[in-house]
């Protein structure tokens, strides 16, 4: 139950993190104003408060399992909201970084 509960929470920190940027990148970039750049700004804080729920406290394991889901989320946010085409090698970059995520995260410690 913990490692669901904790994928969920990397899959909505993803959702918040990346549509910020994206928020942000479309109001500077694609001048949508600054109405698109201050709900990005929102958005980047809630990812920054969802980290916080992670069942793990150690701050720098769940922020460096969280780069391999943003890689990962970055590159298929890009597929659904962009329409990029990633080729087999951001396919298989987001797979290794998945793979860490779960190394880092799941792999039985030591108590």
């Amino acid at each position: 139950m913990l490692i669901a509960r904790s994928v969920g929470l990397f899959v909505v920190a993803a959702l918040f993190e990346i549509g910020g940027a994206w928020l942000v990148w479309q109001g500077v970039r694609e001048h949508r104003g600054w109405v698109w750049i201050g709900a990005g700004v929102i958005a980047l804080g809630a990812y920054g408060f969802v980290a916080t729920l992670q069942p793990d406290a150690q701050f720098g394991r769940i922020l460096a399992a969280y780069g391999g889901v943003f890689v990962a989320g970055s590159l298929l946010w890009g597929v659904v909201a962009d329409g990029y085409r990633p080729d087999r090698y951001d396919v298989v970059g987001a797979l290794v970084c998945l793979a860490g995520v779960a190394v880092i995260m799941y792999a039985p410690r030591a108590g």
